[in-house]
């Protein structure tokens, strides 16, 4: 097997008789592909393919156009197609061009040159005439002899000549057009292979021979050359038709197979060139099984094709249990797929066999128990953490750690030490490597996860009986600690200079054209998130038609997964809808170039906004995360702003909406959190603004004339006349009292309090949303006072007397909760005592005090008292 197939994982069996392994293999293979299920027309040595079929491509791209289409890559026209492309009108786009585009009628000759009209056993030369080489000689000569002659006239009076046999090489099965017994496409490769064998014809042997009826002299050098070239030669691509003929029983039992198993599911059309490039690689290097391939000598496309066959043989060559032995694991084995990843799961990095015994049973179970993973990473972890410690006994054990009944408990203590000693150092790694070859970097949430994961298996392992069976010390079991915990850190917004910057028209500009150049959504999805704030999966996931109007209004509808909520909507800016609108054509448009036609409505339902691009024709799987990631990190190194994520633009987003007045349970509600605690994690640097927008809301006190009037909030803003009429400046005109806010302008300059501080029946007393909480507890306890009096009359007294506290605390909370802060002000008490002492806009100062501190000519001696309202 060649290194560059071997990562395929089809590993030889382990069987008692390897001898076997192909024949059980090929017995295998031939009961399947005799059963009910296989598809017939995948049958036999030459297999022929009906236009439009679905997975198998070799039509024209125009929808229902019978024609076959050119072999160079990327031209999916027909010759006449072709033609009306290159001379189209300017302006028209190839969706449109196909679309508009009527199919033609089949050609009138079959797919490949057909006999001569006159002698059936020659080929035809490929022209009108349909005559072989020797008659149409014959017609061009009688033409210019006799300049009018009838056609008809002159086929009646010519003969058939004998032709030649059938083509010498194996896997041929056009006619043979010289005595050389070579067909006209051989021929020419005969040429090009340097003519094995010196197999040779007289240069006049048309003129001088065969026209006089004369055998024609052949000589040849070399005949078993000739023969061997014979067999191995590769078969002409003939359009709608694959040539299986002289491959080994095995290899085109298996390409059979793969053929029939690429026709089930959502699969990317092969084209037959593609497919006949494989076939004919397989037959010159005389493969017994696809396994055999030189990776190297294909082309990318039959080099794929090769790999996603073996993928399926794996699936019926080896059983879970084989699988095991061959030290990998294949997820489709238990009916799972990860997603955006491939079945095949390598343990070749574990060395010694009961370990990686020890993974693959623990992996096993994880897919067979209800609650599989939906995601490959913790097969990640585990795996990673197998890994390093099996690099760790391979230098560092008796035995290379191979035998685990010689494992004690400094073995453990030892591995323990060397990561930790790793992670204080920043050293790489013992096995694990990036695909580029370089060694990670050992990082403390690698190293936790690490422990985490040998702790867990080898835990597993103890109450399973493995270890026991093992021979595996107790004691080296239990010496693994857990990982500890880890220092949860929540991103923090982007800065305002990073927020530019990733928004900056140049930059967005510079994303698309250098990072998407196939314009694929890219800087789509980035505003997506820096707009709406939703989750990368939430963006990248979107449906093509995400986007609607309701009563005007554009709407994004999307899923949020991660909390069980599908179908909701966000309303989102006008540039921001027609962006994804753009999108949406783009999407289509490639739906017509691949298919020719428009989606139906069942298959526009389920397409993706950004469908992937490879083996996606119905455009139903999106853009995967790691290509998202992987462009937008090279995109923000190129920057050179810093080290930031794309997730931090939902902080961004979380942290703007509190700041402009949103509570938590908006918050929660537009993000899609399932708790406000999770909000809290996204709005830790707004809490101060919380406490702004809370200080804003006022209503008028229980000493005014109607308590409970609001005057003003933070949420609809006051205009400069209606402050200037209440007198009410939250920054310059108040100062902090006992549960609220003084007005007095007297007092807010700082003189003494004219009503001896009696501010809970002074009219100048206002009400704060900062202050519901505290009043709450007021009037809880002047509730319980009148239940405590000794008669109904001094209770009625004491009722009468609290009436007008109590409805400014009702006004209090229906003016908060008409902006959405009622909860928010439940949930936290801004009233302590290092709100009077340690907030700036507290402090205030006599413009007299100030002027006589500073020299006469100091410009702010002169604005004195506009000092004092600016910091007051």
């Amino acid at each position: 097997m060649s290194e560059a197939l071997a990562g395929y994982g089809l590993a030889p069996v382990y069987l008692p008789r390897p001898e076997r392994a192909a024949g059980d293999r090929l017995e295998l293979l031939t009961a399947l592909i005799n059963g009910p299920r296989f598809d017939p027309l995948l049958r036999g040595t030459l297999l022929e393919f009906p236009p439009g079929h679905a997975v198998v491509g070799w039509t024209c791209a125009v929808n229902d156009c019978p024609r076959p289409r050119g072999q160079r890559y990327g031209n999916d026209l027909c010759g006449e197609h072709s033609q009306q492309w290159t001379h189209r009108a300017d302006g028209v786009s190839r969706a449109q061009f196909l679309v508009a585009a009527a199919p033609l009628g089949p050609r009138p000759q079959p797919r490949h040159r057909p006999g001569c009209r006159l002698c059936p056993q020659r080929p035809s030369t490929g022209t009108d005439t349909c005559l072989c080489r020797r008659h149409q000689r014959r017609w061009e000569r009688s033409r210019w002899e006799r300049p009018g002659l009838d056609w008809e006239e002159w086929l009646a009076g010519e003969m058939a000549f004998p032709g030649f046999g059938e083509c010498a090489v194996s896997s041929c099965t056009i006619l043979s057009c010289t005595p050389r017994q070579l067909c006209w496409w051989h021929e020419t490769a005969y040429r090009h292979a340097g003519r094995p064998g010196g197999v040779e014809l007289p240069g006049t042997w048309l003129r001088d021979y065969d026209s006089r009826n004369r055998p024609t002299p052949v000589t040849v050098g070399d005949p078993a050359a000739f023969r061997r070239w014979c067999v191995l030669a590769p078969s002409p691509y003939l359009p709608g038709q694959l040539n299986l003929r002289g491959l080994r029983p095995l290899a085109r039992a298996e390409i059979a197979w793969g053929l029939f198993k690429h026709t089930e599911g959502d699969r990317a059309k092969w084209l037959l060139c593609w497919i006949q490039s494989m076939i004919n690689a397989a037959r010159e290097q005389e493969a017994n099984s696809l396994v055999d391939l030189t990776g190297h000598t294909l082309a990318p496309h039959p080099r794929r094709i090769v790999k996603e066959m073996l993928g399926e043989l794996r699936l019926i060559y080896f059983t879970p249990a084989d699988t095991r032995e061959a030290g990998y694991l294949d997820t489709d084995h238990f009916g799972v797929r990860f997603p955006d990843r491939a079945s095949y799961f390598s343990l070749a990095g574990i060395t010694q066999r009961w370990l990686r015994d020890l993974a693959w049973d623990h992996l096993a179970g994880r897919l067979r128990s209800p609650d599989c993973p939906r995601s490959g990473s913790p097969f990640d972890g585990l795996r990673r953490g197998c890994v390093e410690l099996s690099a760790f006994l391979e230098t560092d054990a008796p035995e290379h750690g191979h035998d685990p009944a010689l494992l004690r408990e400094e073995h453990m203590h030892r591995f323990v030490a060397d990561q930790r000693h790793r992670e204080r150092h920043q050293l790489p790694s013992l096995g694990v490597h990036r695909e580029d070859g370089r060694t990670s970097t050992v990082t403390p949430a690698i190293r936790k996860n690490v422990l985490d994961a040998v702790r867990k298996l080898l835990r597993t392992a103890l109450e399973d009986g493995h270890a026991e069976r093992l021979g595996l010390d107790r004691r080296f079991i239990v010496a693994a600690p857990a990982g500890g915990g880890q220092t949860s850190t929540p991103r923090r917004p982007f800065p305002d200079d990073v927020a530019r910057a990733l928004a900056e028209e140049a930059n967005l500009h510079r994303l698309a054209e250098h990072y998407d150049p196939n314009d694929h959504g890219l800087r789509d999805i980035w505003e997506v998130l820096i707009v709406t704030g939703r989750r990368i999966s939430e963006a990248r996931l979107l449906r093509l038609d995400c986007v609607t109007r309701h009563q005007g209004l554009p709407l994004l509808w999307h899923d949020q997964t991660k909390v069980g909520n599908y179908d909701a909507a966000i309303r989102i800016p006008e540039v921001l809808y027609e962006r994804l609108l753009e999108r949406r054509r783009k999407t289509l448009a490639r739906f017509v170039e691949g298919h020719g036609r428009y989606p139906d409505s069942a298959e526009r339902a389920a397409m993706a906004l950004f469908p992937r691009i490879w083996r996606n024709p119905s455009a139903t799987q999106a853009m995967s995360y790691a290509w998202f990631g992987q462009h937008f990190r090279a995109w923000v190194d190129e920057l050179d702003i810093g080290h930031y994520v794309s997730h931090q633009a939902r902080h961004t987003m979380a942290t703007n909406l509190l700041r402009n007045g949103a509570g938590l349970h908006h918050i929660r509600r537009y993000l899609g959190h399932v708790s406000e605690r999770m909000s809290e994690h996204y709005i830790k640097i707004a809490m101060t603004d919380l406490d702004d927008v809370l200080n804003s809301v006022w209503v008028t006190g229980p000493g005014a004339a109607q308590p409970g009037e609001v005057l003003s909030t933070g949420a609809t803003g006051m205009t400069r006349e209606q402050a200037q009429a209440l007198a009410l400046d939250l920054s310059r005109r108040s100062t902090p009292a006992e549960g609220g806010f003084c007005t007095f302008q007297p007092v807010v300059a700082g003189g003494a309090c004219p009503f001896n501080l009696d501010c809970h029946n002074c009219d100048k007393f206002v009400l704060s949303g900062a202050d519901l909480l505290y009043w709450r507890r007021k009037r809880e306890q002047w509730t319980s006072i009148a239940e405590r009096a000794p008669d109904d009359t001094t209770a009625d007294y004491l009722h009468q007397v609290f009436a007008p506290t109590a409805r400014a605390i009702d006004g209090l909370e229906k003016a908060l909760a008409g902006i959405g802060l009622l909860d928010d002000a439940l949930a936290m008490d801004l009233r302590g005592p290092q709100d009077y002492f340690q907030r700036i806009w507290a402090t205030a100062f006599r413009a007299t005090d100030l002027a006589t501190h500073h020299d006469a000519e100091d410009p702010a001696a002169t604005g004195g008292q506009d000092l004092v309202e600016d910091i007051g």
